[in-house]
């Protein structure tokens, strides 16, 4: 095979998981998630999991990146990378196919583009002295530092200071002390018209919340998490808790998520347009193919 990888990708809610296991079942392959918030131990329906995907015919296809670190860590890309690395070495000394699925924009570019990272620690005194300024200075700063391409660096105090940090960091120690190998991906991608994927986001959500979204997230808070670490992840997390506490009624808090995740899955999109441009070729698939249909055209892409 002239490929390393495959790759999968696509917005939420378009079954990439349940192609990549069909695609793994017929290639011997096992399964790489990009997804930011799966990593986090029982943090399952928020974060569309879907384990059940996994099973084809009977047979669990492995996978991995998925449960580790528990909720209420953080965890960032240069710590994907690295696991990534050590999990992808070892699929391919063993002689299967890594298949990369998620939608995680800066997950999936920092594999294929090969991000060379480093690990910054923490820097007590400048955090003291950046945690008396304003949300407004401290993303003056770090415009000064960079142009701000992820807009959740400024989204609060702790996330810029943290960028910051990185930044100043980054300005004192230019070399990567990280090595990434490259990889030879063939690229694939699921999408729907605009109107589907609404409908499928909606429905899903629906399908979410009957199964006990709610009671997950109530769950997370009485296992110690204060509603803090949860809005920290975004969507179902942010709005389930604020309903959780009283701040959103469930008509309120099911619009305003179902709205976010609408909005979420167009920013995905705009992200891999991106990476179109930037000249990755994505091999789009659409989502109405029955699934054998989407096997084969895999099958051939990667011939």
């Amino acid at each position: 095979m002239k490929y390393d990888m495959l790759t999968i990708l696509g917005p939420t809610a378009t079954g990439k998981t349940q192609l990549a296991a069909s695609v793994a079942s017929r290639l011997n392959g096992e399964i790489l998630s990009a997804d930011s918030r799966q990593i986090y131990r029982g943090m399952d329906l928020g974060t569309g999991k879907d384990l059940a995907d996994y099973r084809v015919s009977g047979v669990d296809i492995p996978y991995h990146l998925i449960d580790l670190a528990d909720a209420g860590a953080k965890f960032n890309v240069f710590e994907f990378q690295r696991r990534f690395k050590e999990a992808y070495s070892d699929i391919r000394s063993r002689g299967r196919l890594p298949i990369l699925c998620g939608g995680s924009g800066l997950y999936l570019e920092a594999v294929l583009k090969g991000y060379r990272l480093t690990q910054v620690p923490s820097d007590k005194q400048r955090r003291e002295e950046l945690s008396v300024m304003s949300l407004e200075e401290l993303s003056k700063i770090l415009k000064g530092y960079k142009k701000v391409h992820n807009s959740s660096d400024t989204e609060t105090k702790n996330r810029a200071i943290r960028a910051i940090e990185i930044e100043e960091y980054l300005l004192l120690h230019p070399n990567p002390d990280f090595d990434f190998p490259e990889i030879n991906s063939l690229i694939i991608g699921v999408r729907f018209d605009r109107d589907t994927r609404r409908e499928r986001i909606t429905s899903r959500l629906n399908q979410r919340l009957d199964e006990g979204m709610v009671e997950e997230v109530q769950g997370l808070l009485n296992s110690g998490l204060t509603p803090e670490d949860l809005t920290y992840y975004g969507l179902e997390y942010k709005f389930l808790t604020l309903f959780i506490m009283g701040e959103l009624t469930r008509e309120e808090m099911f619009e305003k998520l179902n709205i976010a995740i609408h909005q979420f899955a167009k920013r995905q999109m705009t992200w891999f347009r991106k990476m179109e441009r930037e000249g990755f070729e994505i091999n789009w698939l659409d989502g109405f193919l029955p699934m054998e249909e989407k096997v084969e055209f895999i099958m051939k892409c990667l011939k």
